[in-house]
């Protein structure tokens, strides 16, 4: 299989990762986990909806919490772009692809685009939002491991490749990708708009389903912190991998479940690629494994996902066997 070709004059301008909505069973649990034991800042809430932001975000809300009845599942993931214009040139764009595409009114957004990508991952796009003060500096609201900011979203979906090429034509850049040995096949693809490594990252699993939200903390003691923290209030469980320092990007990591399974990844940030001159870097899957210094994830954390509403995954053409903690243990691996 090939990389797709970069589009440098895209058909809209997308600049960022923007928010996502989850759906949780108990908002006063969620509050717990997220508010108390993470850090974010509360923007709003009412008896039904939690608004939630990093000490550095500005706009409304980079995470929303909604009470739902039965199963959690993540609601949509949010882009934003830089213009009303563009939210227009977007509307043209899925209509042309043939991909549902409807505008919709959203509390604290501006006009709002939801849209469905070739997998089926409802998308939405906002050129704006109300504002709140940053408090980066505002010391006595940090708390936890004091997320500052939404950095990127991680989706499995059923075909890598397809959607490598479909959001590469709405101008993302692939700023690094993993292989299998020997191969051209695109395993993991980590895509950028804002010119860091990703905004949005696809891996291969059945989808789509939202993998986790990522959010950048300011020093590596956090990490540690949050971890002591969350031992203290009763969210040792809850810590599912890391801390530990990833192969592709080397930003250090730790992931944890909310109280409805919903997955975050707190870390910190990376590299700028920006440049025309930046070409994607090509990782063969044994390296990326050789250079971990932590223990490999369980298991779960390559399958278990967020399916998102009224959406049914669908299994890829090929599963993989991705070297899980257990398979190192059983390996008798050192």
């Amino acid at each position: 299989m090939s990389i797709p070709k970069p589009v440098y004059n895209p058909p809209f301008n997308i600049t960022r990762a923007s928010h996502s909505v989850l759906n949780v069973k108990d908002l006063a649990a969620s509050r717990r986990f997220y508010v108390d034991l993470i850090g974010f800042i509360v923007s709003d809430e009412d008896k039904d909806t939690l608004y939630l932001r990093g000490v550095a975000e500005a706009c409304h809300h980079s995470l929303v919490l909604k009470r739902a009845s039965g199963e959690p599942q993540a609601e949509r993931v949010g882009m934003r772009v830089f213009s009303e214009e563009d939210l227009e040139r977007a509307k043209a764009f899925f209509d042309r692809a043939g991909l549902p595409a409807e505008w919709v009114e959203v509390p604290h957004q501006g006009r709002t685009l939801h849209v469905s990508d070739p997998s089926g991952a409802p998308i939405e796009f906002c050129a704006t939002m109300d504002v709140k003060p940053r408090l980066v500096v505002a010391f006595e609201h940090h708390h936890g491991a004091v997320p500052q900011r939404i950095d990127h979203f991680q989706l499995l979906v059923p075909d890598v490749q397809k959607a490598c090429e479909f959001w590469m034509s709405m101008g993302f850049r692939l700023s690094e990708y993993i292989s299998p040995d020997g191969t051209d096949d695109l395993l993991f693809v980590f895509l950028q708009r804002k010119g860091n490594p990703h905004d949005i990252v696809f891996a291969p699993g059945d989808g789509p389903r939202l993998h986790h939200a990522a959010f950048s903390i300011p020093e590596s003691y956090h990490f540690f912190y949050v971890c002591d923290l969350a031992g203290e209030m009763g969210f040792a469980a809850n810590i599912e991998f890391g801390p530990g320092r990833h192969g592709p990007g080397h930003a250090l990591f730790v992931y944890m479940r909310d109280p409805d399974g919903h997955r975050i990844e707190l870390f910190n940030t990376h590299y700028q690629v920006m440049d025309i001159e930046n070409e994607p870097v090509r990782w063969d899957a044994s390296h990326a494994i050789q250079r971990r210094w932590q223990l490999p994830a369980r298991r779960q954390w390559f399958v278990e996902a967020s399916r998102f509403a009224g959406v049914a995954p669908r299994e890829p053409a090929r599963k993989g066997e991705p070297m899980s903690l257990e398979k190192f243990l059983a390996a008798g691996r050192r």
